[in-house]
């Protein structure tokens, strides 16, 4: 992978991840360690609980995107600084066996107001499931580096 600098990035470009299957022994270890819920921690409890059975936690759907984002190699080697996440919505419960996939389109590009040396990159992200059907949605900004300060600032 290369660099990538706020000026090579597109309105209207996208990635998308490798697939992921989520196990039930990640769904409950994420479960246990971040979000300790009986329908995150105990299959048996869970059946009972309002979805019938064991599910991941809409954090933990998060985290998985990221990591799957990460991997698809969106931003080359340029660490992306995350600045905020807006319009987050877990739209379907992630049950064990389900395989993910995470789109990311850019949505919005601009320079820094406080610094002209970075960029702001805004990101719609879906997730689905093996069926096509959305799980998650959010929209992200992240700040990267740019190559250069606009004409007529100075850097």
């Amino acid at each position: 992978m290369t660099a990538r600098f706020f000026e090579d990035f597109r309105i209207g470009e996208s990635w998308e991840s490798a697939p992921a299957t989520v196990t039930a022994e990640e769904i409950v270890a994420f479960g246990r360690g971040f979000d300790p819920q009986p329908m995150h921690t105990d299959a048996e409890r869970a059946a009972a609980g309002p979805f019938g059975g064991l599910v991941a936690s809409g954090w933990h759907v998060a985290a998985l995107s990221m990591r799957l984002f990460v991997e698809a190699g969106g931003y080359g080697d340029t660490p992306m600084v995350g600045l905020g996440i807006d319009e987050l919505r877990w739209k379907a419960p992630v049950r064990a066996g389900d395989t993910l996939i995470v789109q990311r389109e850019v949505a919005e590009l601009r320079r820094s107001d406080s610094d002209p040396l970075k960029g702001i990159v805004r990101t719609r992200v879906t997730v689905r499931n093996q069926h096509g059907a959305v799980v998650m949605s959010l929209v992200s900004a992240g700040r990267v580096p740019a190559r250069a300060a606009p004409a007529g600032e100075g850097a």
